[in-house]
């Protein structure tokens, strides 16, 4: 009583495969990126009408069609709710973690909008999988590291401070060493923005902790270009602060 049957079968047959070879190859990335809007349109008490199709799609040979999707997960669990995103989408947004870089790409960009989405115990379980956003297929595909960094300055106000320090300070760390000048830059925005996470939540023993590493880390290393990382975090902005509580203390 949405909208017609014949016009929702027409629409779920398009992930036919015979389709893609007689009809239209890109068929099924048209599929893809409208099922969103089809799932805004029959609401998510009608999703176990499109479920098997989206199921589908996912596990499409064409990377493209799976990219598409990744791109549009997070909204899709936005429609559906907390409770069926855990139940048919964070199977799915795994497989797409595993996925090549292409795909990705999809769920990194809008990490931050799923992983909010999530009840803090099934979010936490990603803490041990973001380290492995570090590592591309193309170690010359520089934007995705960038793209790591500007989710994880997002990411940081899911997480409390022990987390934070247990696991996002390690991937930080090694982007600010990072070959390229524009992630090292947009990761020094993010360790000033764990340190103003630290003091913000009265963490400050984690936060000395964290300036101590970077002192031998950035200062006092060897060569220049780590000690020009270290001017450059004081650059940034909150550092100043928290560097003369080191100081003082």
């Amino acid at each position: 009583d949405i909208i017609p049957q014949p016009l929702l079968d027409q629409y779920l047959s398009m992930t036919d495969p015979a389709r893609a070879q007689t009809v239209d190859t890109e068929i099924a990335k048209h599929c893809a990126y409208s099922l969103p809007g089809v799932a805004l349109t029959l609401g998510r008490q009608n999703w176990h009408c499109l479920k098997d199709t989206y199921e589908t799609l996912a596990s499409d040979v064409q990377w493209k069609v799976r990219r598409t999707l990744a791109f549009s997960i997070h909204e899709l669990a936005v429609i559906l709710g907390d409770q069926l995103t855990a139940a048919d989408l964070v199977p799915i947004f795994n497989g797409f973690l595993k996925d090549l870089d292409e795909v990705r790409i999809g769920v990194l960009k809008h990490l931050y909008d799923f992983l909010k989405l999530l009840h803090a115990d099934k979010r936490r379980e990603y803490l041990y999988q973001l380290q492995e956003f570090v590592v591309t297929d193309n170690s010359r595909n520089w934007r995705f590291r960038y793209e790591l960094a500007e989710q994880l300055i997002l990411i940081l106000e899911l997480y409390n401070p022990n987390d934070v320090y247990d696991y996002l300070r390690h991937i930080a760390l090694t982007l600010c060493s990072d070959k390229v000048s524009e992630v090292r830059w947009i990761s020094f925005k993010l360790v000033v923005a764990i340190l103003q996470k630290f003091y913000a939540n009265s963490a400050s023993a984690l936060g000395l902790n964290f300036i101590n590493e970077l002192v031998v880390r950035f200062r006092h290393c060897s060569k220049w270009v780590g000690r020009q990382a270290f001017a450059f975090i004081c650059q940034v902005g909150m550092f100043s602060l928290c560097f003369y509580v080191y100081i003082k203390s």
